[in-house]
């Protein structure tokens, strides 16, 4: 998300030629994009944004356990 961000922000200051961003070529403007498809790609191939997706899945399964035991009146068994 943040060569996402970068890149829209650099665009912008280009086409508005605001600061020096105004002098750079389009190639530096627009890097940021190549850069997230890059990174898109990669977290993708080595199931990065699988784990992650995961990893949350397991804490919100979790808590939602938590939260019906100390409903019943048992002790949470913490998990970390």
């Amino acid at each position: 998300m943040f060569f996402l961000l970068t890149g829209l922000g650099l665009m912008l200051l280009k086409y508005f030629e605001i600061g020096f961003v105004a002098e750079l070529s389009w190639w530096w403007v627009l890097s940021p994009f190549a850069m997230a498809v890059a990174w898109w790609a990669w977290a993708d191939t080595t199931g990065y944004t699988k784990r992650k997706a995961m990893e949350r899945m397991d804490q919100k399964k979790q808590h939602r356990i938590d939260r019906q035991r100390e409903a019943l009146g048992i002790k949470s068994k913490r998990r970390n």
